[in-house]
């Protein structure tokens, strides 16, 4: 074998060395550019709005739309221990611009508002001063006053007794599957997601009144809450269009919304159950399925 072919099988050789080698190196490069965490999953299923604890200080000024149940809900209140607080009969009718209190105080002023869009900031204070000519005029100054929410129950001065009994023949407010359950974090799901198509049935799921019908609670879209007993009510959120009317008398299984996306990114129906104004899981109250 002359020496040229010799030489050319050598170069040929050392050369798919080179590129073995360089291969080699890219894939190691590449693997240990992978970040040390692994993939990162997002998850993209936002179950429900996120839900405050308890708020026990300030105060929130009546709005049109708003009922004693609807500002209960919004704030982790039991109905009966609210108006117990600020004095208010049965059926608990409210007027806007009255003062529904947390903290148990009595007595209001126009200037001291919590807004409904931002809940848990209060303003209040006044000064009063004279004019040149002797008489007196007030002076209304607004301070904000940041309200810190507190995880526990109301005061003593107000009491709800114990629980009742739970309300009989729950049944599924629609048919579809679950895409979120309860969590008693107070940053995640109070409730639980069902997922269905635009427009489906949402059922009530028990007997009960109609407390609340309206998109005043941020978060929830166009909801509903029925009141089922003393004890126990239940919410249902993002509905297209509401079918049933605050005061209304509603039965197990009868059709009071369409399904819908309103207040949140996809369709799917919102459904809490709550006990003395505490969130609880509706899967234990559900049938199996």
């Amino acid at each position: 074998m002359s020496r040229t072919v010799i030489r050319q099988r050598m170069f040929s050789k050392s050369f798919q060395r080179l590129v073995t080698g360089i291969v080699l190196s890219v894939l190691l490069v590449g693997c240990s550019s992978t970040p040390s965490g692994g993939v990162r999953v997002v998850d993209r299923n936002n179950n429900a709005a996120p839900q405050r604890p308890t708020v026990t200080t300030g105060q929130y000024v009546v709005r049109r739309g708003d009922t004693l149940f609807s500002i209960a809900f919004r704030y982790g209140w039991d109905y009966k221990a609210l108006a117990a607080r600020n004095q208010i009969p049965e059926p608990y009718t409210i007027r806007p611009g009255q003062t529904i209190r947390f903290d148990g105080r009595s007595g209001s002023s126009a200037s001291a508002v919590a807004t409904a869009g931002r809940p848990g900031v209060a303003q209040s204070s006044s000064s009063t001063s004279t004019s040149s000519s002797g008489s007196v005029k007030t002076t209304v100054i607004s301070k904000p006053i940041s309200v810190v929410p507190v995880v526990i129950p109301p005061s003593g001065d107000v009491r709800t007794g114990p629980a009742g009994p739970s309300p009989t023949g729950w049944t599924w407010p629609s048919s579809g599957i679950l895409i979120g359950k309860f969590s008693s974090n107070g940053s995640l799901n109070k409730g639980i997601d069902i997922a269905g198509d635009l427009g489906q049935p949402v059922l009530a799921a028990s007997d009960g009144s109609v407390v609340y019908a309206g998109s005043g609670l941020r978060g929830y879209g166009e909801l509903i809450i029925i009141k089922h007993s003393d004890t126990y009510v239940s919410a249902y959120g993002h509905n297209r269009r509401l079918m049933v009317r605050e005061g209304q008398q509603v039965k197990a299984g009868q059709t009071i919304a369409e399904m819908g996306s309103t207040g949140t990114d996809r369709v799917k129906l919102h459904f809490e159950i709550r006990r003395q104004g505490k969130p609880v899981d509706p899967l234990q109250f559900l049938p199996r399925r």
